[in-house]
């Protein structure tokens, strides 16, 4: 009984559990300047860029807030040429930037219709789309994600939430922080931010498994996008691990970028060529570059003009009604292209510099260079980047626009629960170092004190990452301070350090370590330690901040084996005390430390190999005493027993002295350490700045919402109209309508059809619904006899064949033998009923039919019909299951009869020989006779049932 009921919660429970089916399905986001890819994994479908609503593969990251109207993508660029100032675009620069840093003035001119304001909490840059509302890039970034997720949802046909996003590789921690508060916004749960360079050199790698062995290989990735350019050395190589065996790794070795080299300065660049070339024609007296939706109509023909310079060497750039209604039209050269970007040109070559001192490497340790990015298609930039490459040809083995998406889907379907990928090893890099500055009092030779600022590198440039560090202080006694900054960045430019933002990261406040001080006085300090983590999304964490101690602890004597075992079955079973020890603290975990004392940490080693040398002496002194006590008990034998008892004291002797050197156990204990972070470069926003943003962004959500609804109920109520008035004139309609029924419903449709004209276009989405609802009543009973009689040919036809084959089949059995009967008496009399019954039915109810007019409801009713046929089947199949695996009957009465004809025989032995002879043939013929018949009836019934089951199977 116990075991049912413990067997009913565990079904319970299983049945409660969320479905694993329902929303196991993975996104992931290639988040760029201009465009984003979006990609799904879900079951049955491995690894694909997901269609936006215009069936495309990708999407420009555009968002446009117009009065009550919110459009995404290709919808939000069609206004930015006709309302520029109402979409948002290239939000990606202004993450994580102060409104003071250049950046900010820098798009400010790119985009001079859009009013960026200070944001007086956080000091960041908010858009004012209006006196009420303003938007940070952060919010915007959001609802275009919380939009890639719709899209991901609607092309996997289930729910997602988790997501791998794509980020440049030269994002620091400010940025990093931006975009993961952007998807929080929009509800995305990010499994990680993968750099758009390693997405890339993981799709690379994963689609060539196979050419990855020991022997490592070096790859440069050059990727040029809209907004700007990243080199990346990766090393390709097979490694062995503990978990999986060997298996293929990409470790990223050197990055070289530029923040503000892409395709989108050249668009610029065209753009300002075609407003001088306008100017020139003097159509009008205006100058076009002062008119905002005039410029936005000339950068939108600037970017097909690149495209289509990329394949041919002139072009004829025009726009109709640009200004004052003059149309423009003017011949573009693929050479005045280049000498327009002749200095962009230039720095092509600047990345790959960067990215092989970063790596310590020569061009000649690079077997190849792989074009990523659409911008690398301009003809020009790929023969700059040959010439300084110096290799014999560029790869393009990649799809440029995709392998970003596709390499971080990858990463999301392996660290997704849901699915099992082939393990490939990532190892990323930090292309910014950050260290661990602190101030401590010293004291100089003439005996006064002065302060000291110490640095120590944490994480230095291109460390591999995810990785723990630990940074002990050991001077430290009292509650004390530190900063977390950048490292050395002379390696930027002086543009790259202008618009970096804040070097310093983080202040860190320790409180509590006096007070641990005080209650181990007794116990020897081993420092502060505070644990760090730079995780699989680069964001620098602090775990924790611990002081440990260290104590010497009396060993106990060694208990036996049975004392052993147990006190270990007594813990099993609860036999230990019960209540937890307060003072147990969790054991100092091995990470990589960083010693903030350089000749501590000298004077420890040096100690340590004292202490060695020390242990190794006493070592060789015991094995030589070993020695000498086996010579002395092989003398002691041979003395006599007196000798015995002066041989057993030098033991006893020697057994405490081995005791007294016993060495004593040490171990260590932590207690936390409290911990307060003051952020120095960019703020995180406020609980109430957050809950703030999420109701924005999800009253445009219900807003969005409803007006798809509002859409959706419009369209099906003039779809309704429409359509029921043209089948008032249809004869099947016009068969099954009274005169009366049709006037009426003429007279309804006609007032909604006016209805619509005047009002319907204004009402909200509530009267939309109650005037359909109202029609759609009205009309319920015709459409419903229209139905009925459109299904009664299929089903009558389908109910007379069941009747058919069911007939058929009794019969069938009826005839076989009573010995090889299977079936029951009551089995075969159910059937039998059953079919007499519905033929019955069918008869009455299509007769009493006929005699009903065709405006009536109908009493042939296909809902019926299916119920007939339903139970018809079930009798059937329920025979059909039972004749499949029954087993046929043993015959045992040929057997007894050759068996008394035997015996027979051999008791009439005097008998006359030929008539035994022919008592014999009787005896030996007439049995198989007999059995071969039996065997005949027995293979034709078992034929009769095939038959009839192959009948209906």
């Amino acid at each position: 009984m116990r075991r049912k009921m413990l067997w009913a919660l565990f079904c319970l429970v299983l049945a409660l559990l969320p479905s694993q089916t329902a929303s196991v399905a993975v996104m992931s986001v290639d988040l760029g300047s201009e465009w984003m890819k979006v990609a799904i994994v879900k079951p049955g479908v491995p690894m694909e860029i997901a269609l936006n609503k215009e069936s495309r593969r990708k999407t420009p990251i555009a968002v446009c807030l117009k009065e009550n109207e919110r459009l995404f993508g290709d919808s939000a660029l069609g206004v930015s040429v006709k309302n520029p100032k109402f979409v948002y675009r290239y939000l990606q620069s202004l993450l994580g930037k102060k409104h003071d840093n250049p950046q900010v003035a820098f798009y400010q001119k790119r985009f001079s219709e859009h009013q960026l304001v200070k944001d007086a909490s956080r000091g960041t840059v908010l858009f004012r789309n209006s006196e009420e509302m303003q938007y940070s890039p952060e919010e915007l970034l959001g609802m275009v994600l919380n939009y890639s997720r719709g899209l991901a949802q609607d092309f996997a046909e289930q729910p997602i939430k988790d997501a791998v996003i794509t980020v440049p590789a030269f994002f620091n921690q400010a940025e990093r922080r931006a975009v993961l508060q952007a998807a929080q916004m929009a509800g995305v749960k990010v499994l990680q931010l993968i750099n758009d360079n390693t997405a890339v050199a993981l799709n690379y790698g994963v689609f060539r498994r196979k050419d990855i062995n020991s022997t490592a290989q070096n790859m440069m990735f050059y990727d040029m996008g809209s907004g700007s350019t990243t080199a990346t050395i990766v090393t390709y190589q097979t490694v062995k691990t503990k978990d999986s065996g060997t298996q293929p790794q990409l470790q990223i070795r050197g990055v070289g970028f530029d923040r503000s080299l892409g395709g989108f300065e050249m668009d610029l660049r065209l753009r300002d060529h075609l407003a001088k070339l306008f100017n020139e024609q003097k159509k009008t007296k205006k100058d076009v570059r002062e008119n905002h939706r005039a410029m936005a109509k000339l950068l939108k023909e600037a970017q097909r003009l690149k495209t289509v310079l990329s394949a041919n060497a002139e072009f004829m750039a025009q726009v109709e009604g640009l200004l004052d209604e003059m149309d423009f039209k003017a011949k573009v050269t693929r050479v005045e292209f280049e000498a327009l970007c002749a200095d962009l040109f230039e720095r092509v070559p600047g990345p790959v510099q960067e990215a092989l001192s970063s790596a310590e490497m020569s061009l000649d340790e690079i077997e190849q260079v792989i074009l990523v990015g659409g911008s690398t298609r301009v003809p020009k930039v790929q023969e700059v980047l040959l010439k300084a490459v110096g290799k014999e040809e560029l790869g393009k083995n990649i799809n440029a626009d995709e392998a970003a998406a596709m390499g971080a889907v990858y990463q999301a379907a392996a660290l997704s629960k849901a699915f099992k990928v082939k393990p490939f090893l990532v190892r990323e890099a930090a292309v910014f170092p950050i260290q661990v500055e602190f101030t401590r009092e010293t004291e100089d030779e003439d005996g006064s004190r002065s302060l000291k600022h110490n640095k120590r590198i944490l994480f230095q440039r291109m460390a591999p990452y995810p990785q723990r560090k630990v940074i002990t202080f050991n001077r430290y006694t009292d509650d004390f301070a530190f900063d977390i900054n950048y490292g050395d960045l002379s390696f930027l430019g002086q543009n790259d350090l202008s618009v970096f933002g804040s070097l310093n990261l983080t202040t860190v406040q320790l409180s509590g370590v006096s007070s641990s001080f005080q209650k181990h006085m007794d116990a020897e300090s081993k420092g502060i330690k505070a644990h760090f983590n730079m995780d699989e999304s680069g964001m620098l964490l602090l775990d924790r901040v611990e002081s440990v101690f260290e104590t010497i602890v009396e060993e106990k004597d060694e208990e036996s084996t049975l004392t052993k075992l147990g006190n270990t079955i007594s813990s099993l079973f609860g036999g230990g005390s019960s209540e937890p020890n307060a003072n147990v603290t969790e054991p100092v975990q091995d990470e990589e430390e960083v010693h903030t004392e350089p000749g501590k940490e000298q004077g420890q080693k040096e100690q340590g190999q004292k202490e060695q040398g020390q242990k190794e002496e006493a070592e060789e002194k015991e094995e030589k005493g070993e020695k000498a006590e086996e010579e002395e008990e092989k003398e002691a034998a041979e003395k006599e027993a007196g000798a015995a008892e002066k041989e057993a004291g030098a033991e006893e002797k020697g057994a405490a002295a081995e005791e007294k050197a016993k060495p004593q156990k040490r171990t260590k204990f932590s207690e936390d350490v409290s911990v307060e972070l003051q952020v120095n470069d960019i703020l995180n926003p406020s609980l109430e700045e957050i809950a703030s943003s999420n109701k924005k962004l999800q009253d445009l959500t219900d807003r969005d919402l409803e007006k798809q609804e509002r859409e959706k109920t419009l369209n099906s109520l003039e779809a309704f109209i429409f359509e029921t008035q043209d089948k008032m004139y249809q004869e099947e309609y016009q068969a099954v309508v009274s005169e009366e029924e049709k006037e009426a419903i003429t007279t309804k449709l006609s007032e909604a059809s006016a209805w619509m004209d005047e009002d319907g276009y204004s009402a909200v989405t509530k009267e939309l619904r109650e005037k359909l609802q109202e029609l759609r009543k009205l009309c319920k009973a015709m459409f419903f006899r229209v139905e009925e009689r459109r299904k009664w040919p299929d089903h009558l036809a389908a109910l007379e064949s069941m009747l058919n084959h069911s007939s058929f089949f009794l019969r069938s059995v009826k005839l076989t033998p009573e010995d090889d009967q299977i079936f029951t008496e009551v089995e075969l009399k159910t059937l039998d009923r059953v079919i007499n019954e519905t033929i019955t039915w069918k008869n009455d109810t299509v007769a009493e039919q006929e005699k009903r007019s065709p405006t009536e409801r109908p009493v042939l009713l296909s809902k019926d019909i299916e119920s007939k046929l339903s139970l018809l089947d079930r009798e059937v199949h329920y025979l059909l299951n039972k004749a499949k695996f029954a087993k046929p009957r043993a015959k045992a009465k040929a057997n007894s009869t050759a068996s008394e004809s035997s015996s027979k025989a051999n008791s009439t032995a005097s008998e006359s020989s030929s008539k035994a002879n022919s008592s014999k043939t009787e005896e030996k013929v007439i049995p198989p006779k007999e059995e071969t018949k039996d065997k005949g009836q027995r293979e034709g019934g078992k034929t009769q049932y095939i038959s009839v089951m192959a009948l209906y199977i």
